[in-house]
């Protein structure tokens, strides 16, 4: 059992996680985070703490966004698009147990506040901004960190967010490039 409620979009993500796992979890009822649901998310940080696992599209990030700036201390869990994906659906719901653990077992703590460990030139220098195919290369790039998809403004604060180290960055890079698809 997993000791944090999970915060998901809605009853179809509660049924994947709990085909996946074993947890329990807080639905938002859609990207319109209202009071009480912000209520039940503080609550439980409180007391058992909480892992937000919302749809790897603007939707979920919009939703992240709000618990996590409402409710300080969250942890994160993503899914790759691609492990979220089914005939051109994206969501929690239609991602495989496995992809589900995979997220779960792999969460990242938030650092609000938390210096900036990789700078915008390295962000340049790695094609993650100003580069032809930057949205692709920062795709792979949270893929191969699990910290999902974001913009380059975005990229640069959730890295200094999740304490992404230089080091972490480098290796993520390396493999990005040797996995030849990403140039």
């Amino acid at each position: 059992m997993i000791k944090e409620l999970i915060v998901v979009e809605g009853k179809s993500d509660t049924a994947a996680v709990k085909r996946a796992v074993e947890a329990d979890t807080i639905e938002t009822g859609g990207s319109a985070v209202d009071r009480r649901v912000i209520a039940k998310v503080a609550l439980a940080m409180e007391r058992r703490g909480v892992i937000i696992l919302t749809d790897p599209d603007h939707a979920g990030e919009r939703i992240r966004k709000i618990v996590s700036s409402k409710v300080p201390g969250c942890k994160h869990a993503f899914i790759p698009e691609k492990d979220a994906t089914r005939k051109g659906d994206i969501g929690v719901e239609n991602a495989s147990p496995e992809a589900i653990r995979h997220a779960l077992a792999n969460v990242h703590t938030s650092f609000e506040g938390a210096p900036a460990l990789i700078g915008l030139d390295e962000l340049m220098a790695a094609g993650m901004l100003v580069h032809p195919r930057a949205a692709e290369r920062r795709m792979a790039l949270g893929n191969a960190l699990g910290i999902g998809y974001c913009n380059g403004k975005q990229l640069f604060k959730r890295l200094a967010m999740f304490g992404i180290t230089p080091e972490e960055f480098q290796a993520a890079l390396t493999q990005i490039d040797q996995g030849g698809n990403i140039t």
